[in-house]
């Protein structure tokens, strides 16, 4: 019995892992590495100009994995597990490259933008700690509306900043000596406003999360 339970376990974890929303999560994953490659060169536009080619096919399969598994009806545990995973780890090594290679710099106030990445990084590990000790307890936290208009200010910001890269080169490049003039850079300076926008909104809605983690931890 127990071996026809242990085989029955196996055969869905083989059938979780090679469904399409699954091998769709999968591959955003494995791209990660290659997008962080390709922006590795903060002068090489052809790079950028890839990169954000490859950052946009992430985005997609983002969206697809999580629509096919509902229309389908093969949501998984699988599929629960690594997704949220794989956007972290995307968000995360695009701000450290792009934070590395200089894009979190602008006109007037120079590297203050890092401070913006670095809070959104930071809500991402607390979070995920939070929904960790949460599943714990069997409590879910709902994913809001306010949560998701931060996602998209995120995917905006940093889409925003890798297309600037290959359009106006290097941002102190772009944007003339000492990164003083703003005419030559909008695209870059749409991405910095944007992550501004997501690192705002990324406190308000981690606030919402510790509120409802608080209230269990008494």
């Amino acid at each position: 019995m127990r071996a026809f339970a242990a085989a029955s376990g196996a055969l869905e974890g083989k059938t979780a892992m090679s469904s399409l929303p699954n091998i769709l999560t999968l591959s955003r994953i494995f791209a990660v590495p290659l997008l962080a490659f390709f922006l590795w060169w903060p002068e090489w536009r052809l790079g950028y100009l890839i990169g954000f080619g490859l950052y946009c096919i992430i985005a997609i399969t983002d969206f697809l994995d999580g629509y096919l598994a509902r229309a389908q009806g093969t949501v998984s545990k699988l599929g629960v597990f690594l997704d949220p995973i794989a956007d972290k780890i995307m968000v995360a090594a695009v701000i450290l490259v792009l934070t590395a290679q200089g894009y979190l710099r602008g006109p007037y106030v120079g590297d203050v933008h890092v401070i913006a990445g670095l809070v959104i990084l930071m809500r991402e590990i607390a979070v995920s700690g939070l929904r960790e000790f949460l599943g714990g307890i069997q409590v879910s936290v709902p994913v809001s509306k306010l949560a998701k208009w931060k996602t998209t200010f995120q995917l905006m910001a940093l889409g925003a900043l890798i297309l600037g890269g290959a359009v106006h080169g290097a941002p102190c490049q772009a944007v003339g000596e000492g990164c003083g003039s703003i005419a030559q850079s909008w695209v870059h300076l749409i991405g910095l406003v944007s992550l501004w926008a997501a690192a705002v909104l990324t406190c308000v809605t981690g606030w919402d999360y510790l509120r409802v983690g608080l209230k269990h931890m008494d």
